[in-house]
Order: structure tokens, then C-alpha cells, then sequence
């Protein structure tokens, strides 16, 4: 069973910066990949960024050069550090872990960017 928490979400102003946290239970962390997805109010939901478990990076292109997603796997957390941040960042993030032909969620953090 994976579990997966995110935090951070918060209330920000354009240009600010958040870093959001992904904790996971298990002990698969270390060798499957972690993406981050958001879903802004009548919209779908739509991918943000991913990490391999080697390290290797992707990014959405709305987001690239802005979001950076790192990962600690003492910690079994994934980061995702957002900066210049837009009020079209305005959504729920979730982070993803697939595993065994399942799709695992966190409940998700609310980021709003808002003047």
C-alpha cells in the first residue's frame, strides 16, 4: 500500500515562490518515478513535472525554467520548487506514484496566486 501527502500550498503574490512536498509511505519509493499534476477550477488536470527514480528530470512547457522537482529518497519525499510564480499557477496540486498498474494520489495542496 502507498500513501502519499502533499503540503505547502499556500496563498502567494505574482513573482513569489512555494516549495511544495510530497511525503511517501512504503518502502518503493526509491525506484519509481514521481510527477506532479494540477487541476485549476474547470479545468483538467494536467501534468507538471516528473522525476525519474534516476534523477532525470521533465517539465511541462508552461512551468519550464520556473518549477524545479527534486527528490530526497531518505526522506521518500518528492519537492517541487516554484518560483516566478503567475496566477495561471492557481490549482490543486497532486503528486503520482504508478505502481502495479495503479495510479496512487495524494489529496493535494492548494496554491493560489493572488494579489
Amino acid at each position: 500500500q502507498v500513501q502519499l501527502v502533499e503540503s505547502g500550498g499556500d496563498l502567494v503574490q505574482p513573482g513569489g515562490s512555494l516549495r511544495l512536498s510530497c511525503a511517501a509511505s512504503g518502502t518503493i519509493f526509491s525506484s519509481h518515478a514521481m510527477v506532479w499534476y494540477r487541476q485549476a477550477p474547470g479545468k483538467q488536470r494536467e501534468f507538471v513535472a516528473r522525476i525519474t527514480s534516476g534523477g532525470s528530470t521533465n517539465y511541462a512547457d508552461s512551468v519550464k525554467g520556473r518549477f524545479t522537482i527534486s527528490r530526497d529518497n531518505a526522506k521518500t519525499t518528492v519537492y517541487l520548487q516554484m518560483n516566478g510564480l503567475k496566477p495561471e499557477d492557481t490549482a490543486v496540486y497532486s503528486c503520482n506514484l504508478f505502481y502495479r498498474n495503479r495510479d496512487y494520489w495524494g489529496q493535494g495542496t492548494q496554491v493560489t496566486v493572488s494579489s
